[in-house]
């Protein structure tokens, strides 16, 4: 049974921007923190960014700070990867995952729930 849904992948070129979104259909989204993780082909997953249950504390890895924003609409039961500025090797499929954890970045083995993957893809 799918908990999380991602959407809002796509081919974009680089330098481009895309937002990327994560709805729960079976819980409250604002009980958990929630992480974005990324797998390329042959690589391993990343942990990106990462919104705490509670106080909304966010964290993000190096390589997309500064260029990738999370944040949550609680109204919508959704948390959100602003994605900005986008480059090639940023080309991975995106899952979102949640966990009870009351910090974060969140460890995959670690997450309670995890959404199917939305491709993104920046390409000239």
């Amino acid at each position: 049974q799918v908990q999380l849904v991602e959407s809002g992948g796509g081919l974009v070129q680089p330098g481009g921007s895309l937002n990327l979104s994560c709805t729960a259909s079976k819980f409250r989204l604002d009980y958990f923190a929630v992480n974005w993780f990324r797998q390329a082909p042959g690589k391993e997953r990343e942990g990106l960014a990462c919104v705490t249950r509670r106080d909304d504390r966010t964290t993000y890895a190096d390589s997309v700070k500064g260029r990738f924003t999370i944040s949550r609409d609680n109204a919508k039961n959704t948390v959100y990867l602003q994605m900005n500025t986008l480059k090639p090797e940023d080309t991975a499929v995106y899952y979102c995952a949640s966990d009870f954890s009351f910090v974060c970045p969140g460890q995959p083995d670690n997450m309670r729930s995890w959404g199917q993957g939305t491709q993104v893809t920046v390409t000239q």
